[in-house]
């Protein structure tokens, strides 16, 4: 089978194409010019006090009314439900429409798939099936702005992944998107000679979306925040055990071509890291402590950050992540500190996204969870 390596410049590749109301932490709490205390950590993380003030109706808005969208995500069983059998908004085209009455300008899809009895039937992961849901974006006033799906299993690249990825770069210029990503991280492994291979691969893939004029970009969990296992001793495999205190993604990011690779960064799987990994075994043997501050990395790295997503929790330190998921601006994430702090307002945009919106009691709280989603959004300000 025909592999597929970098080679040439990007001319011979275009050919070849043919915490709003609470912070976590404390890692919110005290800003000043710019800086921000360390959370202090005892036997676990200490949450910081609730913000006194949310700013609903202070100022100007933090997310501009034309950057606040939504991952289909949240409302994939509104997309997914068979329209003869509900009066509830089923299929892409009636979800659009409601998301857009609900205020929201922009969606990320989470795949093409819907129910097989709504408008265009079940799959419109094709030219023409996108060019219908383009139709249903325009109609709503909603932009397409992401997708989470195909990223090439193989490496090098097979000639038949290739030619998927260039189809969906296809498809994800008919629907419009300024980006096109993953829903994972680019490796599930914590050692630094995978993360070398992942970053040499999304350098091609980049390559590769920038010449068709798209954006690629990687998603995270909260264990690409973890930290690398880059050193020390070696187990039996031969395998480094132990860190020199940098966080997995944060080495993607130094080995990946800021002109060709992007990330979105999810913000609640971030903070989920910052509960979780904040102490590492250095080369020496000792034990360190490096508490993480996600918007701290966007700051310092704000034009790699397109996307977020934008998902809140309440305090559980319990079930070993810190907090349990729910409706954003509900919970005790302080995303009024973290847009302030990350800079370039009408650059990013935000996702709203909530995995647990579906119901199987009620089937319209997805989208009850979306509505509250949008107005909690909207609500931020300076």
């Amino acid at each position: 089978m025909t592999a597929y390596n970098e080679s040439g410049s990007d001319e011979a590749l275009r050919r070849s194409l043919g915490i709003s109301r609470r912070g976590f932490l404390s890692t919110c709490t005290a800003v000043a010019a710019g800086a921000v205390a360390a959370p202090v950590f005892g036997a676990a993380p200490a949450f910081a006090q609730p913000a006194p003030d949310r700013g609903r109706g202070k100022g100007l808005s933090l997310v501009p009314a034309d950057k606040r969208g939504i991952i289909l995500y949240t409302v994939r069983d509104a997309t997914g439900r068979d329209p003869l059998s509900t009066d509830l908004p089923s299929g892409f085209r009636e979800v659009f429409a409601e998301l857009s009455r609900y205020g929201y300008r922009q969606v990320e899809f989470a795949g093409y798939g819907q129910h097989a009895n709504a408008p265009g039937g079940g799959n419109l992961q094709t030219v023409e099936g996108a060019k219908l849901l383009r139709s249903w974006l325009d109609e709503s006033g909603l932009r397409a702005q992401g997708n989470h799906g195909f990223i090439p299993g193989s490496w090098p690249l097979t000639t038949a992944d290739l030619d998927e990825f260039k189809r969906h770069l296809e498809i994800a210029n008919i629907l419009g998107m300024d980006h096109m990503g993953t829903g994972g991280d680019p490796t599930g492994s914590a050692y630094r000679a995978d993360w070398d291979m992942a970053a040499e691969k999304w350098n091609v893939l980049g390559r590769i979306a920038t010449a068709a004029g798209i954006k690629l970009y990687t998603h995270n969990h909260d264990a690409a925040y973890g930290f690398l296992l880059d050193g020390g001793p070696s187990d039996a495999q031969g395998r480094p055990t132990r860190s020199s205190g940098i966080r997995k993604l944060e080495y993607f990011l130094r080995q990946t071509d800021p002109k060709h690779v992007w990330l979105e960064m999810d913000i609640y799987w971030a903070h989920v890291a910052q509960y979780k990994f904040h102490t590492y075994t250095a080369h020496d043997g000792s034990t360190r402590e490096n508490v993480f501050d996600p918007a701290a990395l966007v700051r310092s790295h704000t034009k790699r950050y397109p996307l977020f997503h934008a998902k809140d929790g309440v305090v559980n330190t319990t079930n070993g992540q810190g907090y349990d998921m729910v409706p954003f601006g509900t919970g005790v994430i302080d995303y009024r500190t973290f847009f302030r702090r990350v800079g370039a307002k009408n650059y990013h945009n935000p996702m709203v996204e909530q995995d647990n919106a579906p119901s199987s009691s009620d089937p319209a709280q997805s989208l009850t969870h979306a509505r509250i989603g949008y107005d909690n959004l909207a609500a931020l300000r300076k």
